[in-house]
């Protein structure tokens, strides 16, 4: 079990363009992959992208198999490994809520989604993927494919007087609500 350092915003390699995956099936991706969920699954995530652990390479994981704590009401989506996604959006309707991320830890903010997508590309081993989801799947997604360009959650916040630290916005909250 290996966990990884968690880059946070601020650091360049955040906001790099990832390189997209060109071999599948390896022991080096295998690795890299299994490190991720370890890493992931240590802090409670809902999701993570290789370039938040300082790899440039188009690959994110995701996926709830069981109740998160730090997201109790949100439904289970399934444990997913993709690479070299593509998001293609069902519509123009969007959704707005609460997003957290492990790279920007303490704070939360309100942002908009698509919601409703159709997401394409390849597991570990080289096979398609292609999914249509909605709701809080479809925004987990979103939010990690977002590494994949340099983008963060709080450069797509539209309403500043809906960001700030979580123990402000949630005094409640056992937990840190950061994705």
């Amino acid at each position: 079990m290996t966990i990884r350092e968690i880059l946070k915003m601020g650091d360049e390699r955040l906001l790099r363009v990832a390189q997209p995956a060109t071999a599948f099936d390896t022991d080096a991706l295998h690795l890299l992959i299994s490190d991720m969920f370890d890493t992931m699954r240590a802090v409670n995530g809902a999701g993570l992208a290789a370039p938040q652990i300082g790899v440039d390479l188009q690959l994110v994981i995701f996926g709830t198999d069981q109740v998160n704590p730090r997201y109790p009401d949100a439904p289970l989506v399934p444990r997913t490994v993709l690479l070299n996604p593509v998001i293609t959006p069902l519509g123009p309707e969007e959704e707005s809520d609460w997003e957290g991320c492990l790279s920007v830890p303490g704070l939360r903010g309100v942002v908009p989604r698509f919601s409703r997508i159709r997401y394409t590309g390849f597991d570990q081993y080289g096979d398609p993927i292609d999914r249509t989801v909605q709701g809080f799947h479809a925004r987990v997604v979103q939010h990690e494919c977002d590494h994949l360009i340099g983008m963060l959650y709080p450069m797509r916040i539209r309403d500043l007087g809906k960001f700030g630290y979580t123990e402000v916005l949630f005094p409640g909250l056992d937990t840190p609500a950061d994705d």
